[in-house]
C-alpha cells in the first residue's frame, strides 16, 4: 500500500507502516528526524500522486478548541488570528476532501468558531500503552475507526510538570506534535491491510 503521513517531521507513522512492508513517506515543509522516505516541502504538491491512504496531521495552533480564547482577548475579535484559524481551515478541508481513497486527519478537539466537520472519533495515548491523556480526534474517510490496544490504567495529564510530553524550550511545540509509538503502530497495523 502506498502511504501518504503529511505534516510530520519525526517519521514516527511512517516508519511504523514501513516496517509493516508498505511504501510510506512523510512530508513536512521541515526535515525529517530521522532518516527514510521524506518530501521536505508543501504537502499539496505531492497530494495527488496515487496514494493509497493519508494520515495527515496538519498544524492545529488556530485550529483547537485550546486556542480560541486568543480569538477575543479583552473581549474584542482578534482578526488577525481569525484570519489565521480561516487559512488553517482552508488546509485542513484540502487535506480531509483530497482525491484519497482512504483518509485520518488527526487534530485536537476544534473550536467551534471555525466549523469543521464532525469528527470521526477520539482517542487518548493510555489505550495505546502511554500512560497519558491527550484527547485527539480523527477525521475517518474509507476506515474502520481506530481500536485500542493496550490499554494502560495508570495515566497522568500531559499537563504535569516534568514530564517528557510538557518539557519548555524550543522543541517544546515538536515534542507535542510527535505521534505516540503505540497510536503509530495500532494505525498500520490496523489500516495497513485494509
Amino acid at each position: 500500500m502506498r502511504v501518504l503521513v503529511a505534516c510530520e517531521y519525526s517519521g514516527t507513522v511512517r516508519d511504523a507502516f514501513i516496517k509493516l512492508g508498505h511504501d510510506a513517506m512523510s512530508c513536512d515543509i521541515i526535515p525529517t528526524d530521522v532518516p527514510g522516505p521524506h518530501y521536505e516541502g508543501d504537502v499539496l504538491d505531492v497530494i495527488n500522486d496515487g496514494w493509497d491512504l493519508m494520515i495527515a496531521h496538519p498544524p492545529c495552533t488556530y485550529l483547537s478548541n485550546a486556542g480560541a480564547r486568543f480569538l477575543y482577548p479583552k473581549g474584542q475579535l482578534n482578526s488577525d488570528r481569525l484570519k489565521l484559524g480561516l487559512e488553517a481551515k482552508q488546509f485542513f478541508m484540502a487535506l480531509y476532501n483530497s482525491n484519497i481513497p482512504k483518509i485520518c486527519v488527526e487534530n485536537p478537539i476544534p473550536s467551534t468558531v471555525y466549523e469543521l466537520p464532525l469528527y470521526t472519533q477520539t482517542i487518548q495515548p493510555y489505550e495505546y500503552g502511554h500512560p497519558f491523556k491527550k484527547r485527539t480526534c480523527l477525521w475517518l474517510k474509507g476506515l474502520p475507526k481506530l481500536m485500542p490496544t493496550n490499554i494502560v490504567n495508570e495515566r497522568q495529564s500531559s499537563k504535569v510538570p516534568g514530564n517528557w510530553f510538557n518539557k519548555g524550550g524550543k522543541d517544546r511545540q515538536k515534542n507535542r506534535a510527535k505521534t505516540f509509538q503505540g497510536i503509530a503502530d495500532a494505525m498500520a497495523s490496523q489500516w495497513g491491510n485494509v
